[in-house]
């Protein structure tokens, strides 16, 4: 396309190609991309200080996580996307007043408004900016579905945290269409009230898998 651009404006197809500067910081200011710990810390004062919820667990306390949260978020109807393991559910499910709703086929939006919470994964998170990143893939969801619901519960794996934005994007496969999250839905009104969940889930809850073999279930 450049290219393209380039013949039409005259300037010849042996243009020179224009060699792109990489010299930039690609890990954040300040933090170490070897402490994982500091690392971690970062993400959980970022999301805090945005107004969402965070839980560290290990791999053998996934469900009961899920469980705690989903219960504290007063869930009663949960949307599990294709993909999502069962077993981080089986503890919150084990309860008569709880179902889970299945987006096969896809739900309309006024179905979607119905469900009280969506459960899923991600494919990255950045500790700088307190973000979690979803690209539709395996236990994600389509955008809609995690959009709509007043909930959103996001299992991330320790690992899936980097410290910052340019270490995360060569990861992502870019054919992909993805959506970046930080912290609950927000507002603010020309009174400068802040509001939540206007563009998407009024509370975002992010259960943190720590320790090895972070992408299991359990």
């Amino acid at each position: 396309m450049m290219q393209r651009i380039r013949l039409a404006n005259g300037a010849g197809a042996s243009s020179p190609a224009r060699t792109i500067p990489r010299d930039y910081l690609r890990h954040a200011p300040g933090l170490d991309p070897g402490d994982r710990a500091g690392i971690l810390d970062e993400f959980e004062q970022r999301l805090t200080r945005y107004g969402a919820r965070l839980r560290r667990t290990p791999v053998a306390g996934i469900a009961a996580a899920v469980d705690t949260e989903l219960r504290a978020a007063s869930a009663r109807s949960i949307l599990a996307p294709p993909g999502l393991p069962e077993a981080w559910l089986s503890r919150w499910t084990g309860r008569a007043e709880h179902h889970v709703v299945r987006d096969e086929p896809p739900l309309t939006p006024l179905e979607l408004d119905d469900v009280d919470a969506i459960v899923t994964t991600c494919a990255a998170a950045i500790a700088q900016s307190g973000t979690i990143v979803l690209d539709g893939a395996a236990g994600q969801g389509r955008r809609a579905a995690t959009l709509v619901p007043d909930c959103h519960l996001c299992v991330v794996a320790a690992d899936q945290v980097k410290s910052s934005l340019p270490e995360v994007v060569p990861q992502l496969d870019p054919r992909r269409p993805t959506t970046w999250i930080s912290g609950p839905s927000a507002t603010v009104d020309i009174e400068m009230t802040r509001v939540q969940g206007v563009h998407g889930p009024r509370q975002l809850i992010v259960v943190l898998v720590e320790g090895e073999n972070q992408n299991e279930p359990a």
